[in-house]
């Protein structure tokens, strides 16, 4: 297989998934402000909507969109711990995933808009900081988001949690929340995961 990513990108929630399950793989990087590899090829023929990440399976076929990509390969390899097989457990982590991807991705996606005037972005980032507020909420007594096992909401939680630093958004006085990105990054799947970003180019 291959994963299109770009580093620090919601194309690392699946890279981390993809450590996580021990699969094998190819890290391919896409310039996205370019949507061009490094050799100048274009990445619109991968993906014609050219955003990151892109999953090539060995058949050739192309996946798109980060929850589901995590979701095919969890499941593809029978990792349950990631994503449980039936009942309402699975349905749990699919909720934070849908979560994550409508309320906490896209509410950043204008933060980093350079044409974006300065009061509106503060009106969007006091938005997500009560979206987080409510996150932070949730976490008390658990481990991660549905409870002990590490699953793929939380390796997408961390990754687009990390952007709060590009955004100028505080959340360091979430206790709880910041005690989940902790134990999220001594995992020695996400710490391969970001080295091997900053290494691809």
């Amino acid at each position: 297989m291959k994963l299109y990513f770009s580093a620090g990108a919601c194309s690392q929630a699946p890279h981390i998934v993809l450590r996580e399950i021990n699969a094998n793989f190819e890290l391919i990087a896409v310039d996205t402000s370019k949507h061009r590899f490094a050799n100048d090829q274009d990445f619109y023929a991968v993906n014609a909507k050219g955003q990151v990440p892109v999953l090539e399976l060995d058949s050739g076929e192309h996946l798109t969109e980060g929850p589901i990509i995590s979701q095919y390969l969890a499941d593809r390899a029978n990792a349950t711990s990631l994503l449980p097989a039936s009942g309402i457990a699975r349905y749990r982590v699919l909720e934070w995933a849908n979560y994550i991807t409508s309320e906490l991705h896209k509410s950043y996606t204008p933060l980093f808009n350079p044409a974006l005037d300065a009061a509106a972005k503060t009106v969007l980032r006091q938005g997500l900081r009560k979206k987080y507020e409510w996150v932070d909420a949730q976490l008390p007594g658990k481990q991660h988001l549905t409870g002990d096992a590490f699953t793929i909401a939380d390796a997408y939680l961390f990754v687009v949690t990390n952007w709060r630093r590009f955004v100028d958004l505080d959340l360091s006085d979430l206790a709880h929340l910041n005690a989940f990105l902790n134990r999220v990054a001594s995992r020695p799947a996400v710490d391969a995961a970001v080295r091997a970003e900053k290494q691809v180019h």
